[in-house]
């Protein structure tokens, strides 16, 4: 996989990757788990439905919507196997290194991250306009 900086230009050319976001919901569960929570649940979901070299239900493995994680996986393209072959080049039918899946949860909090830092950026202009 490429650099962090190269991911997120890539991705944001893509319309469809552009569209994905976290809800005032999902941002108070990731506000009351706390990050260290998200990413076990990151390095959990990576590791039983992408590291298998088959994964069940592939190509439908994460649901749209409902955590974190799931919305992050298809914003950031790691959401099934045949996402993280076209986009990042990872093959098809090989199990997932440990070092593969720890890049991916790499790049899937860091889109978190960033999309808390935005909401809470946002929230502060917010806040500095009503003062």
């Amino acid at each position: 996989m490429i650099n962090e900086e190269e991911a997120f230009a890539r991705l944001d050319r893509s319309a469809f990757r552009r569209r994905f976001g976290l809800t005032a919901e999902m941002m108070r569960y990731i506000d009351e788990k706390g990050m260290d929570t998200i990413r076990r649940h990151a390095e959990d979901f990576v590791q039983s439905r992408l590291a298998p070299a088959h994964p069940m239900n592939d190509g439908r493995q994460t649901p749209m919507r409902g955590h974190p994680v799931f919305v992050a996986q298809h914003a950031t393209a790691t959401c099934c196997r045949g996402c993280l072959n076209k986009w990042w080049k990872v093959p098809v039918g090989v199990q997932l290194s440990e070092v593969r899946q720890r890049k991916i949860v790499r790049l899937i909090m860091a889109w978190i991250e960033r999309k808390v830092k935005e909401k809470s950026n946002e929230q502060d202009g917010k806040s500095r306009k009503g003062a």
